[in-house]
């Protein structure tokens, strides 16, 4: 045999060997027995010993090969992968699709009003795996990465060649198969472009059978090894082992959920989603088989509860079903709103439940002296995790249950939910369970604690209480308030049992050789941490409030107050004691008048600016050099202007970057929309940039925004 003659015995035996692959794993057929498949499989392999330089990527043999990774590289994702919302009722379900109906224009609605021959949603079956992203190249296949953090995640390609249901090359449809979709021509001809010279990414749901769980769990028992917890478990530890070798001993397989198609919008070449799911089978892939259109929620509302009672027929786990428009030029229509979305919804199933004893209840205490309290359970697993421990929210949840301790009491988690108690089994109690009291004394500092009328939580009245002032000290560090690099919850621990931080301004009192000799501090590290503490002396006035921790007080209430201090003192920068005499000098009608200020955030902060302790510190920080700076709300050059930061800026971080907005009048927001005025792109911007050129919202790039903060222009 000639190099000529192996080149073509080899691609034809690569599409024969392929041909029985996709039967077998992703149509269920047998269509040549093991043995057969495992002579073609030997003869491919033989003939590319003997012409080495034959071997391609896409050829049955290189499934499994290389040497086992150190570690995965990080992949920036073309397209996010988004996470859901999630649905646990049908009254849920119907509000989603209120707020979709709500979001859309007359001329949309009109196109989304259903017939028995156009169906609206398409229903599919929530697989509980490892989501990735399968990159095709020409229709091989180049990559896979995990969906990560939906922005970037690890590149897993080579355990996930391991997994037979993924071909290495995808299938090209005959045009009668195409036209079966109702795919036109020129949608045909754009397809096949893709597939010779494009790129396709198909996504989808690695996962592990209940079979291949039960088998692999027997022979770890037998061989004294730890057992996987569950399916999603176990399917997530085989594509995040470092040699393939391992993973491909795991058997996994791979479902389809998704087609991006090139640089087509959603809707062309593929119309619907019902027929993107028959696509990807005929590329070569396994798609669900059950998941089905449904014209309306009562349809939709009939297949969820159909498949939560058949759930334990199928050879997978499922968690619940996921609705989406039918209709992919939906899509872009709806957008995304937040993390997630506005076209697709995770209806899951009923929570997973177990009984458990309650033991104790432990009472914790906040940062703004609120205690609360936490259930000490009997250990039980709950979905594969083990649960020792349930929030109980406050007083009056433990009255409702009727809670005793002792009792028997049913948990539940939904999904990754925390787990909470929703029910005592009072049919199971003894007679030993015994009422559960209402603290009286702070479990920290011992002093009395109290509930205001109408306040649903108990407070610690010591505002030296340690767990209060370790709270407060923590929280005024943090990213989102004073934000000092270094000051992290260990290290403000260590600092207030040495006794050297009683307050927020000791930490600005700080100095090298009070840190040296204490535990994890060498000089280079205290040397670090001081000076990032004098970095932040200057800050925002807006943030110096929220890190006080003021009860009730969170970023925007702070935002409000620093901007009608502004209007008051009407200077450059503000000390902290003026910001005290000022705030100090306000009524609680005068506080309860300020816009976006209610009555209980009102009483807040009149008592909060009306104590000797609060003037005393500002007195304080003074002392120490804080300056604050106002927001410049008024006379702001970027007055009335709105911005989204995207991707990282070079020469500033986020934060400052939003700190120099709002100190120049403007206002950031989180997400996209029509009314934004500018969207800053950094490097490596997020989905928010497509999301702004649809909409057709001003981008800039940094160079242009920090022309706007100097000038406006």
């Amino acid at each position: 045999m000639n190099k000529n003659e192996a080149r073509q015995r080899l691609e034809k035996l690569k599409q024969e060997i392929d041909y029985h692959r996709r039967q077998y794993h992703v149509y269920d057929r047998e269509t040549i027995s093991p043995a057969a498949l495992d002579s073609l499989k030997m003869e491919l392999f033989r003939i590319e010993n003997e012409f080495p330089d034959l071997i391609t990527a896409d050829s049955p043999t290189q499934r499994v090969g290389g040497e086992a990774l150190a570690k995965f590289k990080k992949v920036a994702h073309i397209h996010p992968m988004i996470s859901l919302y999630d649905a646990f009722s049908e009254n849920d379900m119907k509000e989603w699709e209120i707020r979709n109906l709500n979001y859309l224009s007359s001329s949309a609605i009109a196109r989304v009003k259903t017939t028995s021959d156009r169906p609206l949603y398409y229903c599919e079956l929530k697989l509980d795996g490892l989501a990735g992203s399968l990159m095709y190249e020409s229709g091989h296949f180049t990559r896979g990465v995990t969906r990560g953090d939906g922005k970037t995640g690890e590149d897993i390609t080579m355990n996930l060649r391991t997994i037979e249901s993924i071909p290495l090359r995808l299938r090209r449809p005959e045009k009668e198969e195409l036209r079966e979709l109702k795919m036109s021509e020129q949608d045909i001809s754009a397809l096949y472009r893709l597939l010779d010279d494009g790129l396709i990414e198909v996504r989808g749901e690695s996962i592990m059978s209940k079979k291949t769980f039960i088998d692999l769990n027997n022979r770890y028992e037998k061989a004294g090894r730890p057992l996987l917890a569950n399916t999603r478990n176990g399917a997530a530890g085989s594509l995040r082992q470092l040699d393939p070798k391992i993973t491909a001993e795991r058997k996994l397989d791979f479902y389809a959920y998704d087609l991006l198609l090139g640089d087509a919008e959603r809707g062309e070449i593929v119309s619907t989603r019902e027929a993107a799911d028959k696509l990807v089978e005929l590329l070569g892939f396994k798609h669900v088989k059950y998941n089905q259109t449904t014209v309306d929620l009562n349809e939709v509302f009939s297949f969820q509860r159909k498949w939560e009672k058949k759930r334990e027929s199928l050879p997978f786990g499922i968690d619940g079903v996921v609705v989406k428009f039918n209709d992919l030029k939906m899509w872009p229509l709806l957008g995304s709103v937040g993390k997630a979305p506005r076209y697709m919804m995770a209806y899951k199933f009923s929570a997973e439940q177990v009984t458990t004893k309650l033991l104790e209840v432990i009472w914790q205490v906040g940062r703004t002296g609120a205690l609360t309290p936490t259930a000490v359970l009997e250990p039980v697993s709950v979905g594969g995790v083990t649960v020792g421990r349930s929030t109980l929210h406050n007083l009056d949840e433990i009255r409702r249950l009727e809670l005793r301790l002792g009792d028997t009491v049913i948990i539940e988690r939904a999904g990754d939910v925390i787990p909470k108690v929703v029910k005592v089994l009072k049919n199971l109690r003894t007679g030993e369970e015994k009422n559960i009291a209402m603290p009286k004394h702070c479990p920290r500092c011992g002093q009395p604690v109290t509930r205001g009328e109408g306040e649903v939580a108990l407070h610690c009245l010591n505002r030296n209480c340690y767990a209060v002032a370790l709270r407060r000290l923590i929280h005024f560090a943090s990213r989102g308030a004073a934000d000092i690099e270094g000051l992290g919850e260990k290290i403000v621990e260590q600092l207030v049992d040495e006794g050297l931080l009683e307050d927020e301004a000791d930490i600005y009192s700080l100095r090298t050789e009070d840190l040296l000799g204490l535990d994890r501090f060498a000089e280079k590290k205290a040397e670090k941490l001081i000076a990032s503490i004098a970095d932040k002396k200057k800050m925002m006035m807006a943030r110096f409030i929220f890190a006080l921790g003021i009860l009730h007080i969170g970023e925007e209430s702070a935002n409000t107050v620093a901007v009608e201090m502004s209007r008051r003192l009407r200077t450059k920068t503000i000390s902290p004691s003026s910001l005290a005499e000022i705030a100090g000098s306000l009524s609680l009608a005068d506080w309860s008048e300020l816009g976006d200020i209610g009555p209980v955030v009102a009483e807040s902060l009149f008592e909060y600016w009306h104590t000797l302790k609060t003037k005393d510190l500002m007195a304080k920080f003074e002392r120490y050099g804080i300056v604050l700076m106002p927001p410049s709300s008024t006379g702001g050059h970027l007055e009335g202007k709105s911005f989204v930061i995207t991707g990282s800026l070079s020469g500033l971080t986020r934060q400052e970057a939003k700190d120099k907005i709002k100190a120049r009048g403007g206002k950031t927001k989180e997400s996209v929309s029509r009314l934004l005025d500018y969207l800053v792109v950094g490097v490596e911007p997020g989905s928010k940039l497509e999301e702004a050129r649809k909409l057709g919202v001003k981008i800039i790039d940094e160079n242009e925004f920090l022309k706007i903060l100097e000038d406006g222009k």
